[in-house]
């Protein structure tokens, strides 16, 4: 199987998994069309800079950590993505969205450390921009691997063993290490259910909650707080 098949497979997961073949206007970090979306977030929100960066990140991080993810637990390879093959395309609708050229698979190994260094850039360029925490950012990004963990595996429940030791795998490296901490599994979850270390701000957004793995939630029953 290659790339692009891989990248199809795993889109038919839902939305959450879709990150499509093909070149694009600009690559992952550029700082305008960083810029742009945040800017965009916070005017559909109606939520400070802040806010709108961490969201904004979340968002990309999430398109750039679910698809190899997936592809990991599922197929046992990984599509060799880094801040040269992804890039800023244009969706259907007219907006902006993320694209790959990769070519060349790599093993479930070095999924970890090639998410990281996909990541690390873009904390940089969002952060050049807005001052918000990269511990804030790195815990947005933990948060979207336990999320791709949990839609995969409410989907192909037999593969929750494995997808747990992918995610959790990822969540000791890097800047993914620290984020939160891994406590018994609640539904829908199996194997643990993930609790950062930090918040996302979606709460102050008007209108907005707390996601359930926030930090600023109630200790779970089964295990203690996060921390702070």
């Amino acid at each position: 199987m290659d790339v692009r098949a891989l990248l199809a497979d795993v889109a038919g997961l839902g939305p959450f998994f879709a990150l499509g073949p093909g070149t694009g206007e600009r690559p992952l970090a550029d700082p305008e069309l960083v810029r742009e979306r945040i800017a965009h977030v916070g005017g559909a929100l109606g939520c400070d800079a802040r806010v709108a960066a961490s969201l904004a990140f979340q968002g990309l991080a999430a398109q750039l950590v679910s698809a190899p993810y997936a592809a990991a637990v599922l197929h046992g390879a990984v599509p060799e993505l880094g801040a040269t093959s992804v890039w800023w395309g244009r969706a259907a609708d007219g907006g902006r969205t993320l694209r790959t050229d990769a070519t060349a698979l790599v093993g479930v190994d070095a999924l970890p450390a090639l998410l990281d260094g996909l990541l690390e850039p873009l904390v940089g360029t969002v952060r050049a921009h807005v001052p918000v925490a990269g511990r804030l950012l790195w815990g947005n990004a933990a948060s979207t691997v336990a999320a791709a963990k949990r839609l995969l595996v409410v989907q192909r429940p037999a593969v929750a063993r494995r997808a747990a030791d992918v995610a959790e795998a990822v969540l000791t490296h890097g800047g993914f290490a620290g984020a939160g901490e891994l406590l018994p599994p609640r539904a829908p979850d199996l194997v643990w259910t993930f609790r950062r270390r930090s918040c996302c701000l979606y709460y102050r957004v008007p209108g907005g909650g707390l996601c359930d793995d926030c930090v600023r939630l109630p200790p779970l029953r089964s295990g203690g707080p996060a921390g702070p």
